[in-house]
């Protein structure tokens, strides 16, 4: 009996085998964020199918999905357009980052722990090569977790789950302008800054400083994208 619950129990620690719309669904997404499929681009069902080899079922589920999400446009009879970047989305997204991540900040100065902030230090020098892909995915990655490390930091589960949905919609943008300029200086900079504050234990230094990088980043976003290629931006 032992024996046979025991099986029970590590079938059901086996990884769920994903389905061939969440295949697609992950696929797809992915080109989007890493700029692959870039603003304003359009596709067929039937050519998107024919890409990833798959039957047009769960690449139409995927799409619905991908569409509901804003990340894809629908144009019935016609196809679908990649959601085209503008000034007000950018503007949106960063000016409620701001108020979400300063408060991260704000609130883990008093929370971080010695090991915590070591840990941010070594985040805070990521760097990459604009020209290698799989460097400037490293570095987009280690971006995400020092701003995560800094959210858990403010021991709100609510305000966390906020900003990792705010980081994912911005992961497209950070590929595009990581893409179309060295943001390795400011990046880096701002960073240490960061972690700076935080070790002071000031709560609105803190807050001031977390708001200022991500205006700092808003604003060379708005830059790289429209000096590099304007068809990637509506205004």
């Amino acid at each position: 009996m032992e024996g046979t619950l025991a099986n029970v129990e590590d079938a059901t620690r086996k990884p769920r085998k994903q389905s061939l719309t969440e295949t697609a669904y992950a696929s797809v997404r992915e080109q989007i964020v890493l700029g692959v499929l870039r603003p304003g681009a359009e596709f067929s069902e039937l050519e998107l199918a024919e890409r990833l080899a798959m039957s047009k079922t769960p690449v139409r589920e995927a799409l619905g999905r991908m569409a509901a999400e804003g990340l894809i446009e629908a144009f019935p009879r016609r196809g679908y357009r990649v959601t085209p970047v503008t000034v007000k989305d950018i503007n949106d997204l960063f000016a409620i980052r701001s108020m979400a991540e300063g408060t991260a900040a704000s609130m883990a100065a008093l929370n971080l722990s010695a090991d915590d902030l070591d840990h941010l230090d070594v985040l805070a020098n990521a760097r990459y090569e604009p020209s290698e892909g799989p460097t400037i995915h490293t570095f987009v990655r280690t971006n995400g977790e020092f701003h995560m490390a800094i959210a858990r930091g403010s021991v709100n589960p609510r305000l966390v789950a906020m900003v990792s949905t705010l980081l994912d919609e911005c992961a497209r943008l950070f590929y595009l302008g990581a893409r179309s300029r060295d943001v390795n200086p400011e990046t880096n900079n701002d960073h240490r800054h960061i972690v700076g504050v935080l070790r002071l234990r000031d709560s609105e230094k803190a807050r001031t400083a977390m708001v200022e990088h991500n205006e700092h980043t808003r604003q060379g976003v708005l830059r790289a994208l429209i000096s590099s290629d304007v068809s990637d931006l509506s205004i």
